[in-house]
């Protein structure tokens, strides 16, 4: 199975391609420049370098959220112009989730991956590791920092990532200070959402571009000034 898996829910915008659940090729970029301009090019860059075509291709993997509104609605309309000249099925991964799964390798059973949603709150979720899953023990959405470090387990490890970190690290006790760790891995997640991808599409859960909708988690700004 060949895919394309995009991300631009962040300044940390990524896209890479997959074959037979191994990525091949990853460009990131952690800039908060526009993602209309090089989303196209970093798209172009990985099919000219592999020699693939976007025809060759079984599906697409996406995130739909959380995260930048903006970012969110590029990455989705190229992915859906993709998928429609195609007929290509599209894998809708959560950008939470996939931070998450970056981090599957790294010896904490307990992972928090956290966006800064600006407004004074984070995207954030908590997920364990129980192999070969990964568990949603506190689930995804936006939080008030103070709120969602309220929610963490006591006493327990927790390795971070994202944006957010800074939020939830000041919101957190002492002793929970001292259990907190920032992963050194790198924002890009293209990879984790084509893994993710992939095992969605695999199972029949591929859907179609007219039923990709953003995973926003609260209104957008314009929303709230109706």
């Amino acid at each position: 199975m060949r895919l394309l898996a995009v991300d631009t829910t962040t300044g940390s915008g990524s896209v890479a391609l997959l074959e037979d659940g191994r990525v091949r090729a990853e460009i990131g970029v952690d800039s908060f420049g526009t993602h209309s301009s090089r989303l196209p090019a970093s798209i172009d860059v990985l099919f000219k370098t592999l020699h693939w075509t976007p025809a060759e291709l079984d599906g697409f993997a996406v995130t739909p959220g959380p995260g930048s509104f903006t970012g969110i609605r590029i990455g989705l309309g190229m992915v859906q112009a993709f998928a429609f000249a195609s007929g290509k099925p599209i894998a809708p991964v959560s950008s939470l989730r996939a931070m998450a799964w970056k981090l599957r390798g790294d010896g904490c059973p307990l992972v928090c991956p956290a966006h800064d949603a600006k407004k004074g709150e984070v995207y954030a979720a908590l997920y364990s590791f129980e192999k070969p899953k990964m568990k949603a023990l506190i689930t995804e959405g936006a939080y008030a920092p103070d709120r969602f470090a309220a929610l963490l387990p006591k006493g327990r490890k927790i390795l971070f990532i994202g944006g957010g970190f800074p939020l939830l690290l000041a919101a957190l006790p002492p002793a929970g200070k001292a259990r907190a760790i920032l992963s050194p891995r790198t924002p890009f997640i293209a990879s984790e959402v084509g893994l993710l991808g992939a095992e969605m599409i695999a199972a029949g859960k591929g859907i179609g571009p007219d039923k990709l909708e953003p995973l926003y988690l609260r209104r957008s700004q314009a929303e709230e000034g109706r």
